[in-house]
């Protein structure tokens, strides 16, 4: 058995790779959807590079501060004696809430806030802190490393001025210099220092609230996309259903379909969807349906023909089985005369059946184009009369309004014409008169065939449209219909939109009418 996953399948681009692309063919509908929707919250986390960015500017004008301050600083410290500077230090420590060195020339400390009872600047020992730093730092880290932030070096205490950076720069150019540092507990510290007479002064400031701010912008933005993707994955998981869960349930009735179970599948036709999918499932179903009922028209159709078949063949081996045993030559003319006509019944009917069989496919195949009835029926009337009506029956073609044209096949149309002539015929009495009219209705062409034979029965009217049902006069020879062709000529006028049927005469008198409608072509 072949698996259910087998189907042929177009590979070429762009005929067959236009609505799908070779890599998305490997993964399942809900994955894609859920990829899709995890990307575009995958750009939104780009913010933290954002704040990566938003980050280094608040360093950055922070270490701008801390020059500006420390050479006012610097300035103010100038202004004052020597024996004056551990007062105006204090001062300005408090004022700047700064950690504020003084270091001669040759780098050693004169002046320092913490020794005169000002403890700013203090660094916090990562391991005495709650574990809510720990995993703060942690995820600091973690992020750091994804969005490739810069690490500045680890701060660490000196006793000696001269291995400052700052303060090196700052004796040696005679200038500002700043820099950034890393406390133990990832916390920026901004170091500053600026020439004053005699030495160089020095401010550190522990910027805790910075990394602060960016943990609660992190946070925040952590929290907005947590939610935006839990909402997510259950709006594309939602999706996913809406979609996936129908076209399993096609797909499996598909299969069985394929299988050869199709009298036993119910396609769900979702009559509450309005959408796409819902009209997927109702043309499914609908296919469904129309192959069940062919398949039961292919069965009954193969019933039929082995009953009509076994009469004839019932008929024929009785006579032949009669002809060793019978010596009368009467008898014998008879039962050769019988065998004649099954055999002709039996030709008319094989041919027959053949045509009906292959009529479907055949039409599937057609090219239609534009044919013109009236004149189609105009010379199918004259062939009939030059070649002489039999039993002196007459033929009359009625036709007014110039062409009528309609799309379709013109030789399955003309077999259509001569099943229904032919018909007519067949029940016309001698030198009778079968009347052939061609009318424009609306958007429709209406072909009517009259005969004044003894009618159809009004309960009869469908059932002679039937395959192998046929009244036929008692007087008719043996044989020499098979009851297909009214059958084949309704298969023929509905695969062409049209409709066929058996109706009253107007004038009330005896015999049958067939209209055929068919519709117009655009423009006509």
């Amino acid at each position: 058995m072949a698996p259910d996953t087998d189907s042929p399948r177009n590979d070429r681009w762009p005929e067959g790779g236009d609505l799908a692309l070779r890599w998305s063919g490997q993964i399942s509908l809900t994955r894609r959807i859920l990829a899709v929707n995890i990307f575009a919250l995958l750009l939104l986390a780009g913010g933290f590079f954002y704040l990566d960015s938003y980050r280094s500017r608040i360093v950055d004008g922070r270490v701008a501060q801390a020059g500006r301050e420390v050479r006012l600083i610097g300035e103010a410290l100038a202004t004052v004696p020597p024996d004056r500077r551990d007062t105006r230090v204090a001062r300005l420590a408090r004022d700047t809430g700064a950690r504020l060195r003084v270091f001669d020339d040759d780098g050693r400390t004169i002046v320092d806030s913490r020794a005169l009872g000002i403890r700013n600047a203090t660094l916090l020992d990562p391991d005495k802190q709650a574990w809510d730093q720990t995993v703060a730092r942690f995820l600091d880290a973690g992020i750091d490393t994804v969005v490739g932030a810069a690490r500045p070096p680890l701060y660490r205490e000196r006793a000696d001025g001269r291995q400052w950076p700052d303060v090196a720069a700052a004796a040696r150019r005679r200038q500002v210099s700043a820099s950034v540092w890393r406390a133990p507990d990832r916390t920026p510290v901004v170091t500053a220092a600026a020439p004053i007479p005699g030495g160089v002064v020095m401010t550190t400031v522990n910027a805790r609230d910075i990394t602060q701010t960016v943990r609660i912008e992190r946070f925040r933005l952590s929290l907005v996309l947590l939610v935006v993707t839990i909402v997510s994955v259950l709006l594309s998981l939602f999706l996913a259903r809406t979609i996936v869960r129908p076209l399993r349930r096609l797909a499996r009735a598909a299969v069985r379909v394929r299988l050869g179970r199709a009298r036993e599948v119910v396609v769900p036709r979702l009559p509450s969807r309005r959408d796409e999918i819902g009209s997927l499932a109702r043309a499914l179903s609908d296919m469904s349906l129309a192959l069940r009922a062919r398949i039961d028209a292919t069965e009954a159709f193969a019933a039929d023909v082995t009953h009509e078949m076994k009469n004839p063949l019932a008929s024929l081996r009785s006579a032949v089985e009669g002809l060793g045993a019978v010596k009368d030559p009467d008898l014998q003319a008879r039962l050769l005369a019988i065998v004649r006509d099954d055999v002709h019944r039996l030709d008319r009917l094989i041919t027959d059946i053949s045509e009906a069989s292959r009529l479907d496919a055949q039409l599937s195949r057609a090219k239609f184009e534009p044919v013109d009835i009236a004149a189609l029926l105009g010379a199918l009337v004259e062939q009939r009369i030059a070649r002489e009506v039999e039993r002196g029956v007459r033929l009359r073609f009625d036709h007014r309004g110039g062409a009528m044209t309609v799309i379709g096949d013109g030789a399955r149309l003309e077999r259509v014409f001569e099943n229904l002539i032919d018909n007519a015929l067949s029940f016309s009495p001698d030198e009778g008169l079968i009347a052939i009219a061609v009318v424009r209705e609306g958007d429709d062409v209406l072909v009517r065939v009259e005969d004044e034979g003894p009618g159809v029965p009004e309960e009869a009217r469908e059932g002679i449209f039937r395959r192998f049902q046929s009244i036929r006069p008692e007087t008719e020879a043996f044989g020499q219909h098979s009851g297909l062709g009214l059958a084949i000529a309704r298969t023929i006028v509905e695969a062409h939109q049209g409709g066929i049927g058996v109706e009253s005469r107007e004038d009330r008198l005896g015999g049958a009418r067939f209209a055929v409608r068919l519709p117009l072509a655009d423009g006509q």
